[in-house]
């Protein structure tokens, strides 16, 4: 799925190349599957998002106006029903077919936010910012369950839970990756290093004993 400065959304076949569905027009900054992937959540150069149907290249809902600027970062939930959005250093919740909130602002980053995820259970939210730390919300409240973690020197780029929820990975600008105790905050593992960039995306595998990375050169 690729989403352009072309104002078009494309779904591809990941084999052959050829276009599944699309192109979707509209003015896109950035788009994304949502858990379900069933569903394609774009974010506009409005301030505004919409969810489409994958398939089809209808739209499901929107477009919705989430906070008052540009997006540093979007989630949705693992049953597709709450999208997550950070701007600055706050965080809010929606309800993803309705654009109602469900969650008043997270507000307790010392940094802009740069990652935000869901566990799987859809009950809590993990946070990363340029602050260096990560914060971990209850979805409906906005309440803090456990943090700040400490640990990187410079911002964190990437977040996920494991499929149980126990650990959190996080990907850094400086070019490490560390594995969290969700719920103390306490390092398991880490600092992994490799990477000669800022880690851009993480990863644990379904049955959590493997993380994959991902680093995007800067040109």
């Amino acid at each position: 799925m690729s989403g352009s400065f072309d104002k078009t959304i494309r779904v591809w076949d990941a084999e052959t190349g050829d276009v599944f569905s699309g192109p979707l027009k509209d003015a896109v900054s950035s788009a994304t599957f949502l858990q379900d992937d069933q569903h394609i959540l774009s974010v506009h150069f409005n301030g505004t998002i919409v969810v489409w149907d994958a398939e089809t290249g209808n739209m499901v809902s929107g477009p919705l106006k989430l906070n008052a600027g540009v997006f540093n970062s979007l989630a949705s939930s693992w049953d597709g029903k709450r999208i997550a959005s950070a701007y600055s250093e706050t965080i809010q919740v929606w309800d993803a077919e309705t654009g109602d909130i469900v969650s008043e602002l997270f507000e307790a980053h010392t940094g802009v936010v740069a990652c935000i995820t869901f566990s799987q259970d859809n009950q809590r939210i993990a946070s990363g910012s340029h602050g260096k730390m990560i914060q971990v919300w209850d979805t409906e409240t906005g309440d803090v369950v456990s943090g700040p973690f400490n640990g990187h020197t410079s911002s964190i780029i990437s977040i996920a839970f494991s499929q149980d929820g126990t650990r959190i990975v996080s990907g850094s600008a400086d070019n490490t990756i560390l594995v969290w105790d969700t719920e103390t905050g306490e390092i398991i593992s880490g600092p992994f290093k490799g990477h000669t960039e800022r880690v851009s995306s993480v990863a644990f595998s379904q049955d959590g004993k493997s993380i994959v990375s991902l680093t995007l050169e800067l040109l």
